[in-house]
């Protein structure tokens, strides 16, 4: 069949392909191109059989109407125009380029080198192309109530289930598989709020990974923003939307990573698949004075022009298709800081973070920015805009130094525990605006953090210089896997005070998958090469008592304010009490002084805490916790418990398994390298 294209009928308007009743419409923003081409293929995706101009123009846009053309219709785009790098043009009418408002493709992005061969070559990039597919999905889904993250939990995807042996050998390391009973019990068990799927949109490759026989495991290389990857929902859309209803079926909400900071194109010598042949200068940020360099804030080559309204649209759009397609909760935003970057810096009201807050569908969702990048003026945490989140990486680090014996740390643990003031409280923003975490997708885990003092990469292929080098870790002076008894068991109670901190913390929190059962990367800080058993995690494995540990921390979160309240800890008495919010203990029990804070081997710290309730005290509470870092237990006398109650320990991070008990006297020993958290309780 013959098509015919028009312009009288185009909607210039809606960028993308958009179904009607006797047609699809066509529209592409380029405002450098001479010419767009619509390529049709056939329904193999491997022959095109007719090329059509996009013959309507305006403001930037291309557009047309192609009568009779229906769902299901593989289709490329050709851009024509000066090919003149050095002024920042890239136009290559051999390379066939896919759409970037495409919903769904026909498969993976793979790489090769036609793909990045220059123009005078003449080379088709066609058959290496995934072609996009005319797609009209529902745009009914639901998310559930806005409310804060609370305890999130970090997916990778495939790594998930790939080994999981009670998921069914055809859906492992997809999507689909989290809706599986037996990995939504999982979550449920362990008292999950909040999932945050790592990068689901379809990504390429890096030339260098192809060279080396290896794979991205992790998906931050995108190309088609609005387009999950066919190897991890093969279903498109309609796969990571049955999930995410799964998942809110057991009241569960659901973020997505999303890395609108830039594409998988990469830099100058990258291949040109879609951006780059569109409108390199539009879409992408350029040296001053230097319009054939790109800007790399991102360390991956490029850097989206996010100021820029077409590519603000774009990124919102991208947004606002995954809420209504699927129903997304929300969404993580991988170097956030690109979002805000304007021509002279950083603004908490740049066009992206403006279009957000005053889009329907998008205001009222969750937004937690991964708040830096690696260009100027980067690090911008607490400036992202209110009511947005961040990642904490001064929590991960200071409880990180705290814990590994380093001296002076006891006064920046307590600013973390309580909410980190020092970030969010002068912007009105509340603790659960940082999401506190001890590790996370990028670096070591869990485990590994307390078994290895150096990073061990050597399998990314690049002579172990990839990868962060200050990660606070420790290794029990055995680097590595060991089968010393002593040596175990002493990581094993790192890990369980660890997360005892993470979870008495002021704030949001985060856990990556298989950190409740001690997953291990072999030392591998930057794993994001490693589709392997490297990543993909061994629950045959799976510690269950750090697991049984995990979910029991999560509950005694959730059953006590005084543990969660989303309130900063101030040393004051909250509005019409008498009692302080908290209370910083020294050993016998008496509030600490400024000489006690200054002890720089100091390793042991108290907190008391007290939440009152609006009408009387009623429903006050009070918690006590303990944290020794010091390789001897300490002795400490507790604080009078008020009239009528009585200390209960609920939690010992040496001993997991030990019940709750209550204190008939008024001290405790606190076991070396160990957490004690107390509740007070009625007689």
């Amino acid at each position: 069949m013959t098509f015919q294209i028009t312009a009288e009928r185009g909607i210039p308007e809606r960028p993308g392909a958009t179904l009607a009743p006797d047609g699809t419409h066509f529209a592409v923003v380029s405002e450098n191109a001479e010419a767009i081409e619509l390529c049709l293929f056939d329904t193999a995706g491997t022959k095109e059989v007719q090329r059509l101009a996009l013959p309507g123009r305006t403001d930037g846009v291309f557009f047309g109407f192609v009568p009779g053309l229906k769902a299901g219709t593989r289709y490329g785009l050709r851009a024509h125009g000066a090919y003149a790098p050095d002024d920042g043009y890239r136009f290559d009418a051999s390379k066939l380029l896919v759409d970037p408002y495409a919903l769904q493709i026909d498969r993976p992005f793979l790489y090769h080198p036609v793909l990045a061969a220059p123009p005078g070559q003449g080379l088709d990039s066609a058959p290496y192309m995934p072609k996009a597919i005319v797609a009209d999905p529902a745009r009914d889904a639901q998310p559930l109530p806005f409310s804060p993250p609370g305890f999130t939990y970090e997916v990778l995807v495939r790594a998930f289930s790939q080994r999981h042996p009670d998921i069914p050998t055809a859906i492992r390391g997809t999507i689909a598989a989290l809706a599986e009973p037996v990995l939504l019990d999982h979550l449920e068990r362990i008292g999950v709020e909040t999932v945050e799927l790592m990068p689901l949109a379809a990504w390429i490759d890096e030339a260098h990974l192809t060279r080396l026989g290896l794979t991205n495991a992790w998906g931050y290389n995108p190309i088609t923003h609005m387009a999950p990857d066919p190897r991890l929902a093969p279903g498109g859309l309609a796969d990571v939307r049955r999930t995410v209803e799964a998942l809110h079926a057991r009241g569960i909400r659901v973020l997505l990573d999303v890395v609108l900071n830039h594409s998988g194109e990469g830099d100058e010598a990258g291949p040109t698949l879609s951006y780059r042949g569109l409108d390199n200068f539009l879409y992408y940020r350029h040296a001053e004075a230097e319009p054939g360099m790109l800007v790399n804030d991102t360390g991956c080559g490029n850097t989206f022009a996010a100021h820029r309204p077409p590519v603000a649209r774009l990124l919102v759009d991208t947004l606002r298709s995954w809420v209504e397609t699927t129903g997304m909760d929300g969404f993580r935003y991988d170097l956030a800081t690109v979002l805000g970057r304007m021509p002279d810096g950083f603004s908490p009201q740049a066009p992206v973070f403006r279009m957000i807050a005053a889009d329907p569908v998008l205001k009222h969702r969750i937004h937690v920015a991964e708040p830096w990048d690696i260009g100027p003026g980067g690090y911008q945490v607490g400036r992202f805009p209110p009511p947005w989140f961040e990642w904490q990486d001064k929590f991960r680090d200071d409880v990180r130094r705290f814990w590994r014996g380093e001296d002076g740390m006891v006064g920046a643990l307590a600013t973390r525990l309580a909410g980190s003031a020092d970030l969010y409280a002068t912007s009105g923003r509340r603790p659960s605006s940082g999401v506190n975490m001890i590790a996370v997708h990028d670096g070591f885990s869990l485990a590994d953090l307390v078994a290895y003092e150096e990073k061990h990469n050597e399998a990314n292929g690049e002579q172990n210089r990839d990868g962060h080098n200050d990660n606070h870790s420790w290794n029990h002076g055995v680097e590595g896997e060991t089968g010393d008894p002593a040596v175990i068991e002493a990581r094993r109670r790192d890990i369980r005070a660890l997360l005892a901190t993470l979870f008495v913390s002021r704030g949001s929190l985060m856990l990556v998958a298989g950190d409740e059962f001690a997953r291990t990367q072999g030392g591998n800080n930057n794993a994001y090469c490693q589709d392997n058993e490297v990543t993909w995690l061994d629950w045959s494995r799976a510690d269950e008592t750090l697991t049984a540990f995990v979910a029991r921390l999560a509950a005694l979160r959730r059953a006590h304010p005084a543990l969660s309240a989303d309130r900063f800890l101030t040393g004051q008495p909250a509005k019409g009490g008498d009692i302080p919010d908290v209370v910083w203990l020294r050993e016998d029990g008496a509030a600490m002084t400024e000489a006690d804070w200054e002890q720089p081997g100091r390793r042991l710290l108290g907190m008391s805490v007290f939440v009152p309730q609006a009408t009387g005290d009623t429903g006050a509470e009070r918690a006590i916790v303990y944290l020794n870092a010091a390789e001897d237990e300490a002795g400490v006398a507790l604080p009078a418990a008020r009239p009528g109650r009585v200390f209960s320990l609920q939690v010992r991070s040496d001993r997991p398994e030990a019940l709750p008990r209550r204190l008939a006297e008024g001290a405790l020993l606190v076991a070396a390298r160990s957490v004690a958290i107390l509740v007070e309780e009625r007689l």
